[in-house]
């Protein structure tokens, strides 16, 4: 008798059958493509001199991290992974390098007396993660209630909308206040 097959018993057409596998490996180049753009966006950010360029480079990482969301399924969590950190705070942390003088002088010394100690502590802390994931059990969660995109959408733009009129409030304040306190006045001003 020959081994159970599931592959068997569903009506499956013979080329969609052929195209899983290259399905599959589109799929696993995908994350690896994401996942290398936010790696390289990450080490962009710790690595630049440029203040500004390591805004950049952390623009790439969070997008890239956006994708890994759409990959995993949660489309709604990548839109805020772009509309907030993207969008909103790289967008005032770009303003704030742009209107602070000095803040990204290629002449400050980028590494110092203890960048050694920092790197051997930081690899510590991959191999403790590495092992903690390694030896890890996979767990399982039950959800007892799904909450559906749209429901979710509602309840921003109706119950939870002054919380987030007024986050938008101070953040405009913040930004002109950033501006006032990095304008420079003038003899004439």
């Amino acid at each position: 008798m020959a081994p159970y097959n599931d592959l068997d018993s569903l009506s499956v057409n013979p080329v969609e059958h052929s195209l899983i596998p290259l399905l599959q490996l589109g799929a696993k180049i995908g994350f690896y493509l994401l996942a290398g753009i936010t790696l390289f966006g990450a080490l962009g950010v710790v690595l630049t001199r440029n203040l500004f360029h390591s805004a950049l480079c952390l623009a790439a990482a969070l997008i890239g991290i956006a994708g890994v969301y759409l990959y995993l399924g949660a489309e709604f969590l990548a839109v805020v992974q772009v509309l907030v950190y993207v969008g909103a705070i790289l967008t005032l942390l770009i303003f704030g390098i742009m209107l602070t003088a000095k803040i990204g002088d290629p002449s400050i010394p980028q590494l110092n007396r203890i960048t050694g100690v920092a790197a051997l502590l930081c690899a510590a802390f991959a191999l403790a993660l590495f092992l903690a994931v390694k030896h890890s059990q996979v767990l399982t969660y039950s959800f007892s209630r799904i909450v559906p995109l749209a429901a979710l959408g509602q309840g921003l733009v109706t119950t939870y909308i002054l919380p987030f009129e007024i986050l938008s409030l101070i953040l405009v304040g913040a930004l002109v206040g950033a501006i006032v306190i990095a304008r420079r006045e003038g003899p004439g001003e």
